[in-house]
């Protein structure tokens, strides 16, 4: 009598998880940050998502720690650029490699709370008809700790609307309230990627490159979801190159041009109220305003100058 093989035992393949959002992330910086972000990622309760991580930098360490994690977690890719692209297009680079029904661009200090990616799916499941949705947002410091800045408070409760539950925007009355004040949490917003990408990142911002995004949809009558339940942590520092580039006045040069030159557009548009909100483009002018005491104490004249001349003199475009 022969001897029957022992069957060789062949785990059962693990269940396929069906990825419907894509979130990228274009990372040049501070290596803990990041990597309490990509953990972040790792802790979301709804598994239908997949992390690709667009390295532009050098920092020693980072590849060994990606190769590390994704020997375990195949959601996660990683890919280092050969050269420093900069931060626009390294952005349109990563936009790129989403593939998925919707995708999240999440900064590299940023974190999700554990139930992000199943809040903006349920939006979605809620709402079919909108390109974008946004979550409630908190705001946090370099150590993680909970934060209201005057920027952050004057967005919440100066100019982003009152919302109970989730509430649907678009047209004219959307693209006013963003041009009187930006109060959207670019990284936070998850968007229907065929959307995002027909617009793409337009390479001559390195400031407005999040709401020329926005306004150039909503201009294309795609409609934004935006809801009060928090899950998304902003991480808002003085190392970031948005807050440098505030506190020595050179980005409201981006800004005034932007604002105005959309002004212009939307009164070709008939869109007379966002017009006249992008010709005062208010909440940007405050900002300015708000910098001045500290450039005034550094002794930073030219840039006290700039901040003191965009906040006051008439809205005018560059020559």
């Amino acid at each position: 009598m022969t001897e029957e093989p022992v069957p060789r035992y062949r785990p059962a393949p693990p269940p396929r998880i069906d990825t419907r959002i894509d979130i990228v992330m274009p990372y040049y910086g501070d290596v803990p940050m990041m990597q309490g972000a990509v953990r972040s990622v790792l802790a979301q309760t709804d598994p239908r998502w997949r992390l690709t991580v667009i390295d532009d930098g050098q920092e020693p360490g980072v590849p060994e720690w990606f190769a590390e994690l994704s020997a375990g977690e195949p959601r996660v890719r990683y890919d280092r650029n050969e050269r420093n692209l900069g931060i626009t297009r390294n952005f349109q680079k990563s936009l790129g490699t989403a593939d998925a029904e919707f995708v999240v661009m999440i900064g590299c200090d940023d974190e999700l709370l554990p139930d992000y990616v199943a809040t903006v799916l349920a939006i979605y499941d809620a709402h079919p008809e909108v390109a974008m949705a946004q979550p409630g947002v908190q705001v946090i410091d370099a150590a993680g700790a909970v934060v209201t800045p005057l920027v952050d408070r004057m967005k919440r409760n100066v100019f982003a609307p009152r919302v109970r539950g989730v509430q649907v925007m678009e047209g004219e009355k959307l693209a006013a309230s963003l041009l009187r004040g930006n109060w959207m949490y670019f990284p936070a917003i998850c968007w229907r990627t065929e959307a995002i990408q027909a617009v793409g990142f337009d390479p001559a911002f390195t400031v407005v490159q999040d709401l020329n995004v926005t306004l150039s949809l909503i201009k294309a009558g795609e409609k934004l979801a935006l809801s009060d339940h928090v899950s998304f942590r902003y991480r808002r520092h003085p190392a970031s190159q948005s807050s440098t580039q505030a506190t020595d006045g050179t980005r409201f040069h981006e800004e005034r041009d932007f604002f105005l030159a959309e002004a212009d557009r939307m009164k070709t548009m008939g869109w007379n109220r966002a017009s006249r909100a992008g010709r005062r483009h208010l909440a940007s002018r405050l900002h300015a305003a708000a910098l001045t005491p500290s450039a005034a104490r550094r002794g930073d004249v030219a840039g006290l100058g700039r901040l003191a001349g965009f906040a006051l003199l008439p809205a005018r475009r560059r020559d």
